[in-house]
């Protein structure tokens, strides 16, 4: 087996190792296993989601694989942090926090248990990109796979995913749907095991993968529930003997180039905003200049090719039956608005993945490069007086590009949301949620629950919304989030009243209020909720979510 390196004999070999080998001689493990390369197959089980619920059916899959080539796995389970199920409560600060705990268990297992590769299985919104990110500051021979989509639900005869759910739920407040009707599209919109339907963030982050050469191509794309998926998955665990062999580890993959491929992909393909948090955190782990900047210029070259929910029409599931990411990615190769040359954990590079595409006759999710659906991709940047260091949002082929609009300000998420859906808010208006950025959340939560109530009260083409937390992946409209500095580190932000005059403008990347910030005098801070545990610790060494909201006693935060 071709491990040149081999951390795993410092733990199993000679005689002074026999109390270790001890350990593990009456559980399973042969003197001759523990002399064959410890791959640890990491993953993300969980009971709480439908995201997570196959990782330890498709882990003995990955151990099979493993064994096959010669490699001894060793099972390792983490944790996970639903968005959907926490969304619009306390629960939900807690899921990007989750991100860097998850990489860091990542981390400490395999230095502590010295494995010589790894092998992670993620599904949900913080797994995908905190195993990459764990992956990397190990770097040894690895291999990221996807759980799975899982497929859309049937209500009264059309597709649904689970951001109809939010929406029906501000429909209900509106009086426009009945309690059956919400009752009957909640049975129906998760109808098994796998992530999030859409191009949410789960999804976007699964492609995200493939395209850095992380992932093996048109593994990822298979659904949770799909009969091919077991199979698929112990193959793409042995590929990591092809790592060992090619020295293909994470700092050989993830360059400038795959990022910015990466980058490309999700603009193209109307991917989550927090794709953005987490390529700049996954960037800054290996030392790869990432700006917001160079988001929104790859962004602007690249067209929309996609129409993928919620912004779209089509699933993630339906992506992978059009012929997967890599039928985008060879759109991609062939406009020049990708580097083809970059590697991948199959030894192949990027454009011969891509080149092995093969397109469904008449689908319709991927657009020829020729007709988008937008002459620019989905992630923009806008600046201004309200977001120097900027702020982000996803514009798609049905988003408004542009909305000037009266300030209705909030202090959290439940005001916001109790707004909306008792009728406080109205065409024109421009809602603003503040102090639920990285530190002032703490963690950063999503505002989902409040943009799914306008759209579902009707308000999506008349109000929008700016906040320095952040969206899930099924958030449309003109909701601008990542807003940067946040209001618990004396951003604008934190200045605006009630009744300001607000600018937001896609096409010129503005971001304004039309006042005078400058004569106002900063609120006073609220006190701190939690001074001790894991969010006090994580509000005192968490960025800027301009630079991807990572953690680090270098960050700064006040004590």
């Amino acid at each position: 087996m071709p491990f040149t390196e081999r951390p795993s004999r410092a733990l199993y070999e000679g005689p002074e190792r026999a109390a270790a080998r001890s350990y593990l001689r009456n559980i399973g493990f042969t003197p001759d296993d523990l002399r064959k390369p410890v791959v640890g197959v990491v993953h993300s089980w969980t009971g709480t989601m439908p995201c997570n619920l196959n990782h330890r059916d498709l882990a003995a899959h990955a151990c099979a694989g493993l064994r096959a080539i010669g490699c001894t796995p060793m099972e390792v389970n983490t944790i996970a942090i639903s968005d959907g199920i926490t969304m619009g409560t306390p629960g939900m600060r807690a899921s990007l926090v989750s991100r860097e705990l998850i990489a860091d268990s990542v981390e400490l297992v395999a230095r502590g248990h010295m494995f010589d590769g790894i092998v992670g299985i993620a599904s949900c919104d913080k797994t995908v990109p905190a195993m990459a990110m764990g992956m990397a500051r190990v770097d040894r021979p690895s291999v990221l796979l996807y759980g799975g989509t899982i497929l859309t639900g049937r209500f009264r005869g059309r597709a649904v995913a689970v951001h109809d759910v939010f929406e029906a739920i501000g429909a209900h407040a509106a009086g426009t749907i009945t309690d059956d009707d919400l009752d009957e599209i909640e049975a129906a919109a998760c109808p098994g095991a796998g992530a999030c339907g859409g191009q949410y963030t789960a999804n976007t982050m699964a492609m995200v993968m493939e395209v850095l050469g992380l992932s093996p191509a048109r593994v990822n794309g298979i659904p949770a529930v799909d009969a091919g998926k077991p199979s698929a998955v112990a193959e793409a665990a042995a590929l990591v003997e092809t790592v060992a062999t090619k020295d293909l580890r994470p700092s050989r993959l993830l360059t400038r180039p795959a990022f910015e491929n990466a980058v490309a992909a999700v603009a193209a393909s109307g991917g989550s905003t927090n794709a953005v948090l987490h390529l700049l955190a996954l960037a800054a782990e290996v030392g790869v200049p990432l700006t917001l900047d160079d988001i929104d210029r790859i962004s602007r070259r690249t067209p929309l090719l996609c129409d993928l929910m919620p912004g779209g029409t089509y699933s993630a599931a339906d992506l992978h039956a059009a012929g997967g990411t890599m039928l985008l990615v060879s759109r991609l190769v062939e406009g020049g608005l990708v580097d083809g040359s970059t590697l991948t954990v199959t030894g192949r590079t990027l454009a011969e993945e891509a080149a092995a595409a093969t397109e469904t006759a008449g689908q319709q999710v991927v657009s020829p490069l020729g007709q988008p659906f937008a002459a620019e991709g989905g992630l923009v940047v806008l600046r201004g007086n309200l977001a120097p260091d900027g702020a982000v949002v996803k514009i798609t082929a049905h988003t408004p590009r542009a909305h000037t609009g009266t300030a209705r300000v909030f202090d959290g998420e439940r005001a916001a949301l109790d707004a909306v859906l008792g009728g406080g808010v109205g065409p024109g208006d421009t809602v603003v949620i503040r102090n639920v950025g990285p530190r002032g959340g703490p963690g950063m939560p999503e505002m989902l629950q409040v943009t799914s109530a306008i759209v579902g009260r009707g308000l999506g083409e008349t109000v929008a919304l700016v906040t320095d937390g952040r969206f899930s992946g099924a958030t449309r409209g003109l909701m601008v989030g990542h807003v940067a500095p946040e209001a618990a580190a004396g951003g604008p932000i934190g200045l605006l009243r009630t009744g300001d005059r607000i600018v937001l403008d896609a096409d010129t990347r503005t971001i304004a209020v039309d006042a005078d910030l400058s004569t106002r005098t900063p609120p006073q801070p609220s006190p701190r909720e939690f001074t001790t545990g894991v969010f006090a610790k994580y509000a005192a060494t968490v960025g800027s979510a301009a630079h991807g909201a990572t953690t680090s006693p270098w960050n700064g935060a006040p004590a």
